[in-house]
């Protein structure tokens, strides 16, 4: 059984979530305020944190950048309809996906399996693991290690890590990235991928680095450059 932590100062949205969570097979706890969820996603062992950011004590913004300095766990932020800036800014600092409040709570459900099924992608030998120059994705712990040295990386940053590695030297579109890393259709106005992307370019740079390693085939989609760690 899954265990879940809803985040939200709203009360009774938190007991709607938590009702139809628990009809669906997972187990959920809660907090209302920023401090206190902080203080719970670092101490409880939850496979999943929802997470709303206008919250009192400590916002989601704050309480995201604070957990993923130690945890990797996988992070639904919840948005005001129509804040792309919240969306985004939730995006740069962590957050696996984002759903604009008030959510259908079967997206709600879709959103949440297609995260978990990303960080519950089973190990495979050894012999599967992908290495090109100084970067090696290690699919059975799912850990990147750039120069000898563990990155940390979300699940969505993996999975589609490991898409990009997979084709190394090839051209993956937007909608095969979409479908295989984020286990969703790519929509029109979606930038989540952009957003992941991003991020990743950051972890990959080293100071030595001249040239991004992941680079944009626009208007198809994104390419892994084999040679720029040679």
């Amino acid at each position: 059984m899954y265990r879940i932590l809803i985040a939200d100062d709203d009360i009774e949205l938190t007991d709607l979530l938590t009702e139809y969570l628990q009809r669906e097979g997972f187990s959920t706890e809660s907090a209302n305020d920023g401090e206190t969820a902080l203080k719970m996603a670092r101490e409880g062992n939850y496979d999943m944190v929802i997470l709303d950011i206008m919250m009192p004590k400590m916002n989601g913004f704050d309480v995201l950048r604070q957990l993923r300095k130690h945890s990797q766990v996988p992070v639904l932020m919840l948005t005001a309809r129509g804040d792309d800036v919240d969306s985004i800014v939730g995006l740069e600092i962590g957050a696996d996906d984002y759903l604009s409040k008030p959510c259908n709570p079967r997206v709600l459900i879709a959103h949440m399996r297609a995260i978990l099924r990303r960080s519950d992608a089973p190990a495979t030998t050894e012999s599967e693991n992908i290495k090109i120059a100084n970067l090696e994705l290690i699919r059975g712990s799912r850990k990147v290690m750039l120069n000898g040295q563990a990155l940390n990386m979300t699940s969505t940053e993996f999975s589609i890590l490991e898409a990009l590695m997979d084709n190394a030297g090839n051209v993956v579109t937007k909608e095969l990235l979409s479908e295989r890393a984020l286990g969703k259709k790519l929509s029109p106005y979606d930038r989540s991928l952009d957003m992941h992307i991003s991020n990743l370019r950051k972890k990959l740079m080293t100071d030595t680095d001249q040239n991004d390693c992941i680079i944009t085939i626009r208007g198809v989609g994104y390419q892994f450059i084999v040679a720029s760690h040679e």
